[in-house]
């Protein structure tokens, strides 16, 4: 194998949005990208209370991350999202979804009373792997 297999089985829900399974291949270079919140470079909150904005900067200081590590998106393995209690999914799904550019990795989400960052409505954490 050289290179990353993301699965759908037989038997779990086939969903267009995200794969069930990653397989990384040895010699792939781990990327670890910690929780993302709607911040900007000088940690200050952007978005205000707008679900969707603040998941657009979200997913822009992902895509910041990742180039970092010379990954892109479509390097994703798997994405952990927390979203907080009352903030509007149907809002910010769209746009999370554009922000992978088609990528499906694996999604894990998860509501939560609050975040670190005081007015955050989401954060995203994420692993890819790049093939030398």
């Amino acid at each position: 194998m050289t290179e990353i297999s993301l699965l759908r089985p037989e038997g779990l829900v086939q969903s267009p949005a995200f794969t069930h399974v990653a397989i990384v291949p040895p010699g792939a270079t781990t990327v670890y990208v910690g929780g993302q919140n709607a911040v900007d470079s000088e940690g200050k909150l952007v978005g205000g209370d707008d679900a969707a904005a603040q998941t657009a900067r979200v997913m822009e200081n992902l895509r910041t991350a990742l180039a970092a590590a010379g990954a892109t998106v479509h390097d994703l393995v798997s994405v952990t999202l927390l979203l907080v209690e009352g903030a509007d999914l149907n809002a910010a799904y769209p746009v999370a979804a554009a922000g992978l550019e088609g990528a499906t990795p694996l999604i894990t989400a998860a509501r939560v009373a609050n975040l670190a960052v005081p007015g955050a409505l989401l954060e995203v954490g994420a692993v890819a792997a790049v093939m030398a």
